[in-house]
């Protein structure tokens, strides 16, 4: 389950993330749940990765045939890390059944303005 204390932590990492940390602070072993849309409150993708920066060029390329490349999910506006995919994967499924109120609630709080935060990174 999901405790409060992780969702923090994801929190002050993703509000970190859009402060301005350098992709130094980039940690290979690091997993991450991500989401995506077309436009500021359009299609949402929720998607996990082990290496982040990779993942969103695939997206952005068009490189993976699927949902992404039919409904064009191809900006940022969303992430947390894991230190384990196992935890990010749990994650993964559990916002995947949230409702798409809730989904742009917790977009909203971190990401008022829906702004490609692969642009920073």
């Amino acid at each position: 389950m999901f405790r409060f204390l992780e969702s923090r932590k994801a929190e002050s990492q993703t509000a970190g993330f859009l402060a301005g940390i350098s992709t130094n602070s980039y940690c290979p072993m690091s997993s991450y749940i991500y989401i995506l849309t077309n436009k500021p409150n359009g299609v949402l993708y929720i998607g996990v990765t082990s290496n982040l920066k990779r993942r969103i060029i695939e997206h952005k390329e068009s490189f993976i045939p699927g949902f992404t490349q039919k409904y064009k999910t191809t900006s940022l506006i969303y992430f947390e890390e894991y230190e384990d995919i196992r935890n990010a994967i749990t994650r993964e499924k559990q916002l995947k059944k949230w409702n798409r109120e809730w989904k742009i609630r917790l977009i909203e709080k971190i990401n008022p303005e829906w702004k490609d935060l692969f642009i920073d990174f």
